[in-house]
């Protein structure tokens, strides 16, 4: 009886398109009723129930993370870590790569559509479940927690947008302040969070990791709300630091592993699945299309997305991390056979493909084969387009960086140190002896990149609107996206963020 759900959403998906219907239906289980279910409450039962919310962060396909086109693209591309320089034709995409980079976005640009639908796609497969089930307390605490997540993207990403609770009706649900999103999202989880199962549960949110959402409201509070609250961000981090279940893997690389399922350190994954929940495709993303012959790849990559030369260059040798960017000659399956670049532009290096840190230029002509490539997760021999490695939201090693930042924002430098310290010594880089902001953010760029968090950190820190390479410095109010045209269009009780 234990079967799949099924999610029928009658006139539209509301809260993604902000259309003019809120009628929803959803059937859960074929052969039981309503009233079956709920008489007949079970742990099963309750997992299999919630997995249709669960099922929208994976969102197969739809720019999730790991994802190209929606919200991990634009957290990275946006960022002075990657870039997906124009090669001729290829990449050219109407430009919206360009403007991620250069900070010129537009709100017709459809990866900032694609974020919206993804955060308010979790938020409506939660309201689903919660108005279906409103007296399962255990399903819906975590429900409500998982919803509290989706409006931490949201929040982080445009600022002022609807809550919409799964009590609310109408077709145009109207935006709230950034404040009161901000507090929404605080008093989900403080409600809700003692319900949370404190098993390692690393696919469902827990207690531990909505200690982890809240840790990250209070860490951007100031951003979010002009108020800091770095001592409640460490309070809620020691939580999980003094009693949580997590642990750094004494391999980096381990954490990325195509069976990474059981690692300690990560404590909120997507878990993907090449079968039956892809949309993890960061090696089609990233690799030159003759990479194919490295990893016998069942599909061509997309050469696309490319580390900007700073960022290598900043790691120190010897640093393990470094070879989460792959570099230099490469070769076929055999280790010996070159790779040639069967379309050569005439970069320099020659028709072999070599990966060097210098791109000559963000476009129009960028070298094919210009630009390190992003190397941190395992791609097994033969892979087909969707991996199976499970993507980290949230990893432990995380959890000891922002640790270390709110000690150090309230003076405490120790502190701060013993915890960069930590990490540093498993990446086998040497031990810092002082510790300043651009120390903390560019550790922060190391141990997380590619994990979608450089945007966030960049503009917590003050930098995101700094120049960077083929980027002159952009406007405070860049630090949002623009409401995007499609949820304007479809909602007239919103209007548009400053600037834009």
């Amino acid at each position: 009886m234990l079967r799949s759900i099924k999610t029928v959403l009658m006139g539209g998906l509301v809260a993604v398109t902000m259309g003019s219907c809120w009628e929803l239906e959803q059937e859960v289980l074929s052969g039981i009723t309503q009233e079956e279910l709920e008489a007949n409450v079970t742990p099963e039962l309750i997992e299999v129930l919630k997995q249709s919310a669960y099922g929208a962060v994976v969102a197969s396909g739809q720019g999730g993370f790991g994802s190209h086109g929606g919200y991990y693209s634009v957290q990275e591309v946006s960022s002075d870590h990657l870039s997906i320089p124009q090669k001729g034709a290829d990449w050219e995409d109407g430009g919206i790569w360009l403007r991620a980079h250069r900070h010129t976005w537009l709100s017709v640009d459809g990866p900032l559509n694609g974020t919206w639908q993804y955060g308010f796609r979790i938020v409506a497969e939660s309201n689903l479940l919660l108005q279906q089930f409103p007296d399962l307390e255990e399903l819906t605490s975590e429900l409500k927690v998982l919803r509290a997540f989706a409006y931490l993207l949201l929040i982080d990403n445009f600022g002022n947008v609807p809550i919409i609770r799964e009590t609310d009706r109408g077709g145009s649900p109207v935006q709230s302040t950034r404040q009161e999103v901000f507090d929404f999202i605080e008093t989900s989880i403080l409600e809700n969070v003692d319900m949370l199962t404190r098993d390692n549960t690393r696919t469902n949110l827990n207690f531990w990791t909505a200690h982890m959402v809240l840790a990250k409201l209070y860490l951007n509070a100031e951003v979010y709300t002009g108020s800091p609250r770095w001592a409640d961000a460490e309070a809620v981090l020691d939580v999980i630091i003094n009693d949580g279940p997590y642990s750094l893997t004494p391999n980096f690389f381990a954490n990325f592993a195509t069976n990474n399922e059981n690692s300690p350190e990560n404590m909120f994954t997507v878990p993907y699945d090449a079968n039956n929940a892809g949309g993890f495709n960061i090696h089609q993303m990233t690799y030159h299309y003759s990479t194919q012959q490295t990893f016998e790849l069942q599909e061509q990559p997309w050469n696309g997305y490319a580390a900007l030369e700073e960022f290598y260059n900043s790691f120190e040798d010897g640093d393990t991390r470094k070879g989460s960017l792959r570099e230099g000659p490469q070769f076929a399956s055999d280790g010996v056979t070159p790779l040639i670049d069967d379309a050569f532009d005439g970069d320099p290096d020659g028709p072999e493909i070599n990966f060097t840190p210098n791109i000559n230029q963000l476009a129009p002509n960028a070298f094919r084969q210009a630009g390190t490539r992003i190397d941190k997760f395992e791609i097994a021999m033969g892979a087909a387009p969707d991996l199976n490695n499970d993507f980290p939201i949230y990893r432990y090693a995380d959890v000891l960086l922002m640790k270390a930042e709110a000690a150090w924002r309230q003076g405490n430098n120790s502190v701060a140190l013993q915890f960069v310290n930590q990490l540093r010594e498993r990446a086998n880089a040497p031990l810092l002896s002082s510790i300043d902001a651009n120390v903390l953010l560019a550790e922060r760029g190391r141990e997380l990149f590619a994990e979608a968090h450089r945007r966030s950190d960049l503009i917590r820190f003050g930098r995101f609107n700094d120049a960077w390479w083929e980027k002159a410095a952009s406007p405070a109010f860049r630090n949002i996206f623009p409401i995007p045209e499609n949820q304007l269009q479809a909602n007239p009780s919103l209007s548009q963020n400053p600037g834009y």
